[in-house]
């Protein structure tokens, strides 16, 4: 079996699992969504022929220091969101395969001035691209008791989500927050059960409303049937239920809403994409004790009818 390709940047996750179900044709054309550490890339390229192309995306400009000497490989510095309008503008309408890992690279929690991590002391930051002016501690600074409480709930699942609201509203004009250690002792008097796990769900809820993580995977996903050729195939990686859910549901069903069938209503929707695998591939025991990471990881794949 062939190695994983691994930096101190990131470790992919699901590897050979993610370039099986990718099916890769030598002279097919593929995006990566998520280039980051490269290591997917590196995978795809060396499946490709000399005719193969691969178009990587990311907005974090650190990713850009992974890109290797390689003509066959295009670098895009954006957010995947923005899809379809980039690839047209390399007079690139339609492609293979598309894939996407979710979430914060390994490379993103370690860099403590990042924000991203409960572990470190830093700014309340959370950007991925730090083009963008809202952080963490502008969120924190500015939403309502009411914003607070809905991204809290819906983004982290914190159980105490509506008093963890009220609390920051109550405490942020007295107390400073700007930094992770000043936010952790802001919060401290509200923390429920095992801290850590609260805090990362806190932490989670707070990227996924910086970044618009919902709204950009929304938004690609609406573009899969445009850019995919027919019986191309789009391999998604997730990392939280919210995430899962819509991909489930945009893969099934086309919509990201649960579509419950009646069968007085039953109306025929039009299908886009066939699942390549019923049901999502986890990481095995060998992965799981080699990255903790890939714990919480699974892949849906599903190809364009």
């Amino acid at each position: 079996m062939e190695k994983i390709p691994a930096n101190d940047y990131h470790v992919p996750v699901l590897y050979h699992e993610t370039l099986d179900a990718l099916s890769i044709v030598p002279d097919g054309i593929y995006v990566d969504c998520t280039f980051g550490g490269g290591g997917h890339s590196r995978g795809i390229l060396e499946k490709l022929g000399p005719k193969g192309k691969l178009i990587a995306f990311d907005q974090d400009a650190d990713a850009q220091q992974n890109i290797q000497n390689e003509p066959r490989l295009l670098f895009i510095p954006q957010n995947f969101r923005h899809l379809h309008r980039f690839l047209r503008l390399h007079g690139i309408e339609q492609v293979d395969g598309v894939l996407a890992d979710l979430g914060v690279s390994s490379h993103q929690f370690d860099e403590g001035e990042r924000g991203f991590s409960i572990r470190f002391e830093g700014p309340m930051d959370m950007r991925m691209d730090r083009r963008q002016t809202l952080t963490a501690a502008d969120i924190i600074k500015t939403y309502s008791e009411q914003q607070l409480h809905k991204l809290f709930e819906q983004y982290g699942e914190v159980t105490n989500a509506k008093t963890l609201a009220a609390h920051i509203v109550q405490q942020r004009a007295r107390l400073p927050f700007a930094t992770i250690d000043q936010f952790k002792a802001l919060i401290s008097a509200v923390v429920k059960g095992n801290p850590n796990k609260y805090l990362a769900q806190v932490f989670q809820a707070l990227r996924i409303e910086v970044n618009d993580e919902m709204g950009a995977l929304k938004e690609m996903l609406e573009q899969l049937t445009k850019v995919l050729k027919p019986g191309g195939i789009a391999a998604i990686i997730t990392f939280h239920s919210l995430e899962d859910r819509l991909v489930k549901n945009f893969f099934k069903q086309g919509t990201f809403e649960e579509v419950i069938d009646h069968p007085l209503l039953s109306i025929e929707k039009p299908k886009h994409f066939q699942l390549v695998n019923k049901k999502p591939i986890t990481a095995g025991a060998e992965e799981l004790k080699r990255n903790s990471r890939s714990r919480s990881a699974k892949l849906r794949a599903a190809a364009r009818l």
